[in-house]
């Protein structure tokens, strides 16, 4: 069913690339902007207040007016680096074994390395630095949100290799919705976790064609700006009036000039780094990007 759902709505995903035409087209099915977080957030949040004011001062001593407007570059790792997973290598009846049982066809490769890769995009999103380094507060909506964005990042990266990065961008998928329903379970839905779930999956592709849309060339300059306030920044319950801009202006910038580096440093990544998730986000605990 997840396959099915992925490769149909992959497919206007990829159509929707050369034009703003299709884009318009997509968004009939996946609004952004108009799905909001308060059915969700209000089942999984329910125990955090919510703040009318919310507060944007900076967290840690970088200084976010410094920090990503370096030349972007390859985010693959050395060869030599600790955090490579590389693929098993089995020698003698074991690997013959393991080849009946199918474990080194194409699938089964896909598979670990979208698991990999999965791994790589919650390791960025689950750590405090995150959070500290652009001002954020750690719930439901904004791990979700940060979740989805660099979802988009990698699948974006991904649409690049063609049909062999769309199915990997599949199973990547299927690993993320995966990982999901467990998030939301653990934050207590136990009753209509399909409705949860298919309500995050709009907010998922409607969030995706807006990122894709703020990065066309034709896009106006602080159209990325202004999707990433709605989709992050804003309040759980999409009223942005309750948080001016103004008060998030810099750490909003801030996060902008890091998803426009880090698209361009995944475009630098090799297709093999790629493919394998052997590649790591910037670090940004004491990050001088």
């Amino acid at each position: 069913m997840l396959g099915r759902l992925w490769r149909a709505a992959a497919n206007n995903y990829s159509r929707a690339v050369p034009g703003r035409n299709n884009f318009v087209h997509a968004a009939h099915f996946y609004p952004s902007s108009r799905i909001h977080y308060s059915d969700v957030a209000a089942a999984v949040d329910s125990a955090v207040p919510d703040p009318t004011v919310k507060n944007f001062t900076a967290k840690t001593d970088v200084n976010l007016n410094k920090m990503f407007w370096s030349k972007p570059c390859s985010l693959a790792l050395p060869a030599d680096s600790p955090l490579r997973i590389e693929e098993p290598h089995y020698e003698g009846i074991k690997r013959f074994i393991l080849k009946l049982m199918l474990f080194y066809s194409k699938q089964s490769k896909s598979i670990r390395g979208a698991n990999v890769i999965y791994l790589r995009i919650t390791s960025q999103v689950d750590k405090p630095a995150i959070y500290n380094v652009f001002s954020l507060e750690k719930t439901f909506k904004t791990t979700f949100a940060l979740l989805v964005l660099h979802m988009w990042l990698v699948l974006r990266r991904l649409k690049e290799e063609g049909k062999e990065g769309g199915d990997l961008g599949q199973y990547l998928y299927e690993r993320y919705n995966h990982d999901m329903e467990l998030r939301v379970d653990k934050e207590g839905v136990k009753l209509l976790l399909g409705k949860w779930m298919k309500n995050l999956e709009k907010i998922f592709y409607g969030n995706i064609i807006a990122y894709d849309t703020a990065m066309l060339p034709e896009a106006k300059k602080d159209e990325l700006q202004n999707v990433i306030w709605r989709n992050v920044f804003q309040s759980d319950d999409g009223d942005s009036s309750k948080v001016p801009i103004d008060a998030a202006l810099v750490p909003l910038q801030a996060m902008s000039r890091y998803v426009r580096r880090e698209s361009g440093c995944l475009s630098l990544t090799d297709k093999e780094a790629l493919f394998s998730g052997n590649f790591m986000f910037t670090s940004l605990k004491s990050s001088k990007s």
